[in-house]
């Protein structure tokens, strides 16, 4: 008895994409995405646990790539889609299960191949910042196995956000180092 192996997915997959609309508004930041911390995103310390932010991160982006028109038939028809090459959380403030959370997302930069996202965790009824993330992706002809242009419509959706965005300050975490800070020896 041969069972497949189970696969992580989204709550999203299987949803279509929504219809873009040129003359709507965009909104600045976006926020697509609401859940609440679910009982197996909470470890052994009680809060939700690190692995886990990432995951609601990348969920977020789920939304945001349905918001632009992206979804499995983008995937499996085009062979296309939009790889994470580098990723950047802060982890802020915990969170516990069962709470509400409020994630918004920031187009910060893009070119025809590239898209630089920042995440925002927020707690859903107090509003404190839970957790950010930073993130390069690249899109990807998936049938040639390397990075490739956006299609014209999907770049001048990106295009429209990234400009909607382009008025919001710079996140206080988007950019930072990795390092151990140390005072100066006298």
């Amino acid at each position: 008895m041969s069972t497949s192996p189970r696969r992580l997915s989204t709550p999203l997959e299987g949803t279509p994409a929504k219809a873009w609309d040129p003359q709507a508004p965009i909104a600045a930041p976006l926020c697509l995405h609401q859940p609440r911390v679910l009982p197996e995103w909470v470890d052994y310390n009680g809060h939700m646990s690190e692995s886990c932010f990432l995951l609601v991160f990348g969920d977020n982006s789920d939304a945001y790539f349905r918001y632009i028109g992206i979804d499995e038939s983008y995937r499996d028809v085009q062979h296309k889609s939009f790889y994470t090459v580098q990723t950047h959380i802060h982890n802020i403030r915990e969170v516990a299960q069962g709470e509400p959370l409020r994630l918004t997302l920031q187009v910060l930069d893009m070119d025809d191949k590239r898209m630089h996202i920042f995440h925002a965790m927020f707690h859903g009824s107090n509003g404190q910042l839970l957790a950010t993330g930073e993130q390069m992706l690249v899109h990807v002809d998936m049938a040639q196995g390397r990075a490739a242009p956006m299609p014209d419509y999907l770049f001048q959706r990106v295009a429209a956000v990234h400009r909607a965005h382009s008025v919001l300050p710079l996140p206080a975490q988007a950019g930072q180092p990795l390092a151990i800070r140390r005072k100066p020896s006298t």
